[in-house]
């Protein structure tokens, strides 16, 4: 028998042959199920959540600042509008974004404030971990080839203020949140390889509202806003200048239609806290003293120098897939090649271009914080910072070949090393910030100014978890506070001792109007006074975050940081029409400065001032404060009387003494 083959027989049997190779090989190549990476980056994500959830719970509570926000969210709950005091439009939250937030959910829930706020707070906390994490993997490239792991993330989580503020009823936690989310998008923008206009259009929506979430936060949405803008645009019917008009249109909208209302209702082009705590002066040296009152005990330079050296090595081992740009997007009609100018555009649509954007802003962040000289709280006004700078290496990519460590070859050794030690290193150091205190002063405040809020709260109310309103009725004075307006049903001005041990009351004048003239009560602690008395008590406070003639002084050259403003009470028993004669008038104050204080407040730019707030609020008025917003926001006065009344060019009711 003759047996007779084909070349076509012979190729078929060669095919199979070669398939049935390829059958024997993939077992091998995929030794690794594709499931084990994406499960340990899942598993990361999920466990650096819970120990954030952990950290934030067992430090809950809500400072007194925090309250300061309900004030606010309970007169617009009862019609009264957004503001301090009713009557008085005053702007005394720096995040407006935050105040109607915390607002909704408790219209939505009508739910007790302070457990609204928790709420919102902690979940938005942890939301901003996720987003941060999942922005980093997607910059190091797929899950499925790489094991991504928490470093970054974990030394975020292990900086004690870091936890103290996932709750605390401020704005932190929106503020992360919405800086992990913008920074998540960008990500996903820069590698899309078309990416579709409504998501350029989100995402230019989601820049633009930076100046609500806090208003330094410009500074991130406007270089956000600058890279869209000027990276090509993706392929659309519309044409490129169309839609970069409608990028500035998107994300312009809300925040410019917010700030003609807010000119035009308070009368300043900003919040009222930036007055009282004049964010544009400079204090280098205590901003300095704050950086390192943060960086110092937690030996924080560590950490971001070992993720530092992590980050370049894995970028230079593991390259991501270079970004395929639409070539429809932007074409040249000439079909000439690209010139410098559309080749540098083109690397505006890349990760590199996000992560310098993260990492510039984080700089330019913290060189302001340092001029304006940080806060008075313990690393609060540093954490937005601390997280810019840690979102490129939220995660870190480790990639280990097939064949395990023995496998690896001389060139890829080293760097897999330096990982492993990197990400151990980042571990151990978290275990050792995590349970460090780095002020140990507790009800004591020293000579920087700064204090570890939580734990000062803690021990001065008694209470582990000050949350309500309530709780800090065991704070000095408060209890005190309640009982004197309760005895005083004709009302008046309640006013600190010199000693902080009980209230002084300057009665209102006879005749008193039926169901008394009501209550002022002026006191530092804005929060705590205001969420424990009625809405028709008003609160207001020598620093001015509630009491514009206050906010508007000059700024104590050696007064405590965020608190060096202090209004003399002459002022304020001028402005309230209390009685300003002895013995009615508390022992410790001059009727010769109440009498200077009389005259100095007819200055006329400081009635135009107070009635720029507290006069009817008609269409003449409205216009009025957002032609006059920012005179009305440079204005200064003098806290003393007779050289506000030398100033404003007054006649002296008290004669010089000789």
């Amino acid at each position: 028998m003759s047996l007779s083959i084909s070349s076509d027989e012979i190729a078929v049997a060669e095919q199979e042959k070669t398939g049935e190779r390829a059958a024997t090989e993939q077992p091998r190549s995929s030794a690794r199920p594709a499931w084990i990476p994406r499960a340990v980056f899942a598993g990361g994500i999920v466990a650096t959540v819970a120990l954030l959830a952990f950290g934030g719970w067992q430090r809950r509570w809500i400072a007194d600042d925090g309250l300061i926000v309900l004030r606010t969210v309970r007169n617009l709950l009862a019609g009264n509008g957004p503001v301090f005091n009713p009557g008085e439009r005053v702007e005394t939250n720096t995040s407006t974004a935050w105040t109607y937030i915390v607002w909704f959910f408790s219209w939505v829930t009508q739910a007790r404030l302070e457990y609204v706020v928790l709420g919102v707070a902690l979940t938005l906390s942890l939301l901003a971990l996720v987003f941060a994490m999942l922005g980093a993997g997607k910059l190091w490239g797929p899950a499925s080839s790489t094991l991504l792991l928490p470093a970054g993330a974990l030394a975020y989580i292990a900086v004690p203020p870091a936890r103290d503020y996932v709750t605390s009823g401020l704005e932190n936690g929106l503020v992360i949140c919405w800086i992990a989310l913008l920074w998540l998008l960008l990500i996903r923008w820069s590698k899309a390889e078309r990416p579709g206009v409504p998501g350029v259009l989100g995402l230019a929506f989601l820049a633009g509202l930076a100046p609500l979430i806090r208003p330094e936060m410009a500074v991130v949405g406007g270089l956000a806003l600058l890279l869209i803008f000027f990276a090509p645009m993706p392929a659309a019917r519309l044409r490129p200048w169309l839609l970069r008009g409608l990028i500035v249109a998107v994300a312009g909208a809300v925040p410019l239609c917010y700030q003609i209302w807010r000119m035009g209702y308070y009368g300043l082009p900003y919040p009222n806290t930036a007055v009282a705590k004049d964010a544009g002066g400079a204090k280098w040296g205590q901003g300095f003293t704050y950086l390192w009152d943060l960086a110092g005990p937690y030996y924080l330079y560590v950490p971001l120098a070992i993720l530092l050296i992590a980050a370049l090595v894995a970028a230079r081992v593991y390259r991501s897939e270079p970004v395929v740009v639409d070539p429809a997007a932007e074409q040249d009609p000439a079909g000439t090649k690209p010139g410098r100018v559309r080749r540098l555009r083109e690397r505006l649509r890349t990760p590199a271009a996000v992560v310098v954007l993260v990492l510039g802003a984080a700089a330019i962040l913290t060189v302001y914080a340092l001029r304006v000289g940080g806060d008075f709280m313990h690393g609060r006004m540093l954490l937005p910072q601390l997280f810019l700078f840690l979102l490129p290496v939220a995660v870190l990519p480790l990639r280990l070949p097939e064949g395990g460590v023995r496998a690896l070859t001389r060139r890829d050794a080293p760097a897999f090393g330096l990982l492993v030690v990197a990400l151990a290193g980042t571990v151990v150091w978290a275990l050792m910030a995590s349970g460090t205190t780095a002020i140990q002063t507790g009800t004591k405040i020293d000579d920087s100014g700064i204090v570890d809020e939580r734990i000062y709260y803690v021990l001065n109310t008694g209470h582990d978890h000050p949350i309500r309103a309530e709780d800090y009725l065991d704070y000095a004075r408060m209890r005190p506070m309640v009982e004197t307006i309760e005895n005083t049903p004709d009302g008046g001005l309640l006013l600190n001792s010199p000693s902080f041990m009980f209230w002084y009351v300057a009665p209102p004048p006879i005749p008193i109007p039926p169901g008394g003239a009501g209550h002022t009560v002026y006191f530092l602690n804005l929060g705590m006074t205001s969420m424990n008395v009625p809405l028709d008590v008003r609160v207001i406070d020598p620093m001015g975050l509630a009491f514009p003639l206050a906010a508007h002084t000059e700024r104590l050259e050696d007064g405590r940081i965020g608190h060096d403003k202090s209004l003399y009470p002459d002022w304020v028993i001028v402005e309230t029409g209390m009685v300003d004669r002895k013995p009615w008038l508390p022992w410790y104050m001059d009727e010769d400065w109440v009498q200077q204080a009389h005259v100095a407040m007819s200055c006329p730019q400081t009635h135009a001032l107070q009635l720029s707030y507290k006069g009817p609020l008609t269409l003449e008025r409205f216009k009025h404060n957002l032609l006059n917003a920012f005179d009305f926001a440079s204005y200064r006065i003098d806290r003393v009387p007779e050289y506000e009344i030398q100033r404003c060019g007054l006649v002296d009711p008290v004669p010089p003494v000789r």
